[in-house]
């Protein structure tokens, strides 16, 4: 397994859920990490009692690619070197065929997928650099079948997954490995709303974090292209 000492692993969308966790269970193995988001002062007091590894916090703005490469450059100033990516900020939508909405699908597509792809064509030279760069990209079960009417959200996490397969060509002779990670139904804010599943029986944040931690220390002879995780029996395709 690859020791966290000094190696440096952005977030985007840390200040809560799912990317909250990532960066707490990170953070307390002892990587340095870079936060991205819109809200600057939710990132920064999550981080104002964290001591140890430096926490880097700068605006990510998935519709603002400017913003994007400005983080990973400033990132990359601030610690002479960038490890990891994890691609966790997205948006949900209940869109469906019968009522679709362009500006909405734009949105989604803009936050769930153009964002994230920009994120790795910037931070590509620093991950291949490292030697064993790696990206996590958080789709969703969403992106392995479809089982609802919600079909921008559906499509964005296809595209997700394609992404990834992407990611983990362009550079594999580099040392990059990228996995998709692809829960179904995790406690959140986001997900409350679109399930009456109680919050109990959903995957924890903090359990997906362990997951991330375990993916982001593997060597590079022992890559994971996809991974699956079901809060209940539930068909994959």
């Amino acid at each position: 397994m690859l020791a966290p000492d000094g190696r440096v692993i952005l977030i985007s969308g840390a200040n809560r859920g799912i990317g909250r966790a990532i960066a707490e269970v990170l953070h307390a193995e002892g990587y340095s990490l870079s936060l991205g988001g819109r809200d600057l002062a939710s990132l920064k007091a999550m981080s104002a009692g964290w001591d140890a590894a430096p926490v880097h916090i700068a605006r990510y703005d998935a519709r603002d690619w400017a913003s994007q490469r400005a983080w990973v450059d400033a990132a990359a100033a601030r610690f002479g070197r960038i490890d990891g990516l994890v691609n966790n900020a997205g948006m949900h939508s209940a869109m469906t065929l019968r009522m679709p909405d362009e500006a909405e699908l734009d949105a989604i597509w803009a936050v769930n997928c153009k964002g994230p792809l920009n994120l790795i064509h910037c931070a590509l030279p620093h991950l291949e650099a490292s030697g064993a760069g790696r990206i996590v990209n958080v789709s969703s079960m969403s992106g392995k079948r479809v089982r609802n009417d919600h079909i921008a959200y559906n499509m964005t996490k296809h595209a997700m997954i394609a992404l990834n397969h992407a990611a983990r060509r362009i550079a594999w002779d580099k040392g990059v490995r990228a996995t998709a990670l692809c829960p179904s139904f995790v406690r959140t804010d986001m997900t409350a709303a679109s399930t009456a599943l109680p919050p109990d029986a959903m995957t924890q944040p903090e359990d997906l974090a362990r997951l991330v931690a375990t993916m982001i220390a593997l060597p590079n002879n022992a890559a994971i292209a996809e991974l699956l995780v079901n809060c209940r029996l539930e068909d994959t395709l």
